[in-house]
This record gives structure tokens, sequence and C-alpha cells, in this order.
């Protein structure tokens, strides 16, 4: 397609997603607010930008930001660091932080993303099966979690931890929203009240007004080079809960005589917390880009989630191309529109902790925020594409009328 007919066809698009633009809007400046006002109660103050060394007695950054994170999800605790070195890494520190040999841990939402799997059930590798910790899951159907069977398992195998993958990973299914993570949560309480309910929350943050914290899960994990670092954090991962459970976990992190106490860091925590106050609006933007590139797929009859009528739950769209050379060339344009490494051409390749060849486009400030516009897909049927980020609005349109022109 010409580009000035893919720019009319963008501009028609946006136009049609006017309504869909204004609710995003408002959850923007509400989600705004929020974490303003978490600033201003937690009083944070330049000096807790500074660095520290050693074994960071003095170190004025990280328990403020873990008092900040704890305010705007609501929780009693929280653990937020750089020492944290991914989302898989975050989420492993409750698993193993809280779980002890004999225990079961039930996957409501299916099997988690890959790369976590190994983690859970792999021999040899010091995983929870190593720790003998038993592994159940239950299979979602036609995006709902099964909760008849979810009350079989609960009743069968009496689970310490209920796990709730937010997002989709590498499904066919769309994210899920706070309010039904709310529902099932107090469902799940109903059956075992002392079940621990925790919540993988990648790629979910700041996407409605509300977090699944705010609903009663008991534990949730996330990254800082995804939502809530804003496209600004460098690394780093946060865990929020239950105050004795973040304990655990910051316990898991360093050792259990030390938890949080120690931990040091000789740059500035000040993108850290730049990073999640502009969070909220980068977020918005992002949702509103994966809107668009929805409309953009409609057109070329190619099928995409979520459905281009409705706001997502998470910031993710999943394009399916029925084809390998479609999903690589894809992958290939996104990177070639990325602000960094723009002349490298991705290729399929055995990257540790998938079970496939993946293909990654990630041409990023932040190597790997998926925050940022970029994009992965295993190398199997039906070659699914899983489109994330944008730290501007602009750069997604732009990609849109590449779109347009490439497969127009």
């Amino acid at each position: 397609m010409e580009k000035n007919k893919a720019i009319e066809v963008v501009e028609k698009c946006e136009k049609e997603l006017e309504k869909a633009f204004k609710q995003i809007d408002r959850i923007v400046l509400s989600n705004q607010e929020k974490v303003l006002n978490a600033f201003k109660e937690t009083n944070v103050q330049l000096t807790n930008f500074a660095c520290s060394s050693g074994y960071g007695y003095d170190d004025m950054g990280k328990p403020k930001l873990c008092q900040l994170f704890a305010k705007i999800f609501g929780t009693e605790d929280a653990l937020v660091c750089p020492q944290i070195t991914c989302g898989t890494h975050a989420l492993t520190l409750p698993l193993f932080g809280i779980l002890r040999p004999g225990d079961t841990l039930l996957s409501i939402t299916g099997m988690p993303y890959d790369t976590i799997i190994d983690s859970l059930t792999r021999e040899g590798n010091g995983s929870l099966k190593d720790f003998g910790i038993d592994f159940k899951v239950v299979e979602m159907h036609e995006n709902e979690i099964d909760m008849k069977e979810v009350e079989k398992q609960i009743k069968a195998v009496s689970p310490k931890i209920v796990y709730i993958q937010r997002s989709r990973g590498y499904s066919a299914r769309d994210a899920l929203s706070a309010y039904y993570i709310g529902d099932i949560i107090k469902q799940v309480k109903a059956i075992k009240n002392d079940a621990i309910v925790m919540v993988d929350n990648c790629y979910g943050e700041f996407t409605e007004e509300k977090e699944p914290t705010d609903f009663g899960a008991d534990i949730m994990a996330g990254s800082l080079i995804k939502n809530p670092g804003g496209g600004v954090a460098p690394t780093g991962g946060y865990v929020v809960g239950r105050a004795d459970l973040v304990r655990l976990c910051a316990g898991r992190l360093t050792s259990p005589t030390l938890g949080a106490e120690v931990g040091s860091y000789m740059a500035s925590y000040y993108p850290y917390f730049q990073g999640i106050f502009i969070a909220p609006h980068v977020v918005g933007g992002a949702l509103k880009g994966s809107l668009l590139l929805g409309k953009v797929f409609e057109t070329l009859g190619i099928e995409s989630t979520p459905k281009v009528n409705e706001v997502n739950c998470d910031i993710i769209r999943s394009i399916k191309f029925n084809d390998e050379k479609k999903l690589i060339d894809f992958c290939q344009l996104v990177q070639s529109m990325s602000p960094v490494d723009s002349n490298v051409v991705p290729m399929p390749w055995d990257m540790p902790g998938y079970n496939d060849k993946v293909i990654m486009a990630a041409g990023t400030f932040v190597q790997g925020a998926s925050i940022e516009l970029s994009c992965d897909g295993p190398i199997r049927p039906p070659y699914m594409c899983y489109l994330q980020g944008g730290i501007t609005y602009e750069h997604v349109k732009l990609l849109a009328i590449a779109t347009l022109e490439k497969m127009g």
C-alpha cells in the first residue's frame, strides 16, 4: 500500500477508536492521581534517589521505593529492588520463599509462561519438584477459569498457593481483568480460606483503575522493565502483598537472616521513582497503540486479540499469522522500526527458558524491556506473534503505517 493511503487508513482507524481512547484516558487519569497521591503520602524526597554501597544499611532509596509500591498497590508491604533480575525471578521469589516440601502449587489459569515452567517441574535443576513440592494445573476454557474443576482440585490436593497468571503468556486467551480476578479470589477463599492466592501481574499494571491486590490477592509480582518501570527503569522487579509473605520473599532474595535489610545500589534510584510516576501515561499509550494495530490487522484480514471494541487488561496483542514466514517478516519489520539496533535482522533461535525456537524483535533502550515497542513469538503453529508496549503512542502509530505499507 502506498504511504499516503496507509496514513489515511490509520487516521480512519483512529476516528473509529475515539470512544475507546477516551475510556483509556479516564483510566490513565485515575491511575496518575493514585500514583501522585502515593508519592505525596510517602513523602518521597530528592535524597531517596541517592546511591549506596556495601551492605546498603544507609540505603535511603530502596526502603522508600518499597513503601511507595505498597501504597500504590494497597498492600501491607513490598519488596522492590534492582537485584530482582526480571519478571521470572520476581515470580519465583514467592514460590520458593513460601512453599515448603510436601506443599502443592495449583495454577488455575493453565500452564504458566514458558520461562517459569522448568522452575516448577524439571528435575535436577533446583526446581520446586526437586524440593518435593507438587504442581497441579487447571486448564481454562474460552477465557474463563473452570471453577468447578478448581473446587475439585482444591478439595483433593489442598494447595498452599493458588496461582493466577493475569496475562496470556504464549496462549490465545485474553488477559484477565482485575475485577474478574477479584471474583475468583472470593470463590477460592470460600473453598479454602487459608489458601494463598498469588497473581502474576506482568503486563497488567495500570491497564485498569484497580489491581488484583485491591481485591484480596495475598501476594503479587511483576517486572520493572514492563509496565511499572515506565520505560525508564533499567532493571528490577517487585513483590507486593501481605507483610509476612513479603518477608519470606525477601529472605529468599538474600538470606533468611538478612531479608530486605541488606542490598546496595551504586547507581541512582532516580529512574525507578520517575518510571513508576510516568507509568500510567506510558501504559495508556501502549493500550491505545494496541487497539490501533488491532484495527489495522482487521483491515488486512488478519486475526488478532483482544477485540478492537474493548480495552485490554494487559498491554499485549496476539496476532495469528498461520504462517512461519509471515511471523518472521513482521518481527523483522518491528525491529526495523526500532530506535535501537534497527539494522539488526532478528531470526528464530533457541532462547534460554523457552521450549521452542523463538523470534524476538526488541530494538529497545533497555534490553528486553517489553513496555517498549517489541514483539516475539514461538516458532510453532499457529505462528502467533505477541506484540507489546510502545513508550509513545506515536511510535506505535508509525508501525501501523509501515505495516499497511508492507502488508496492505
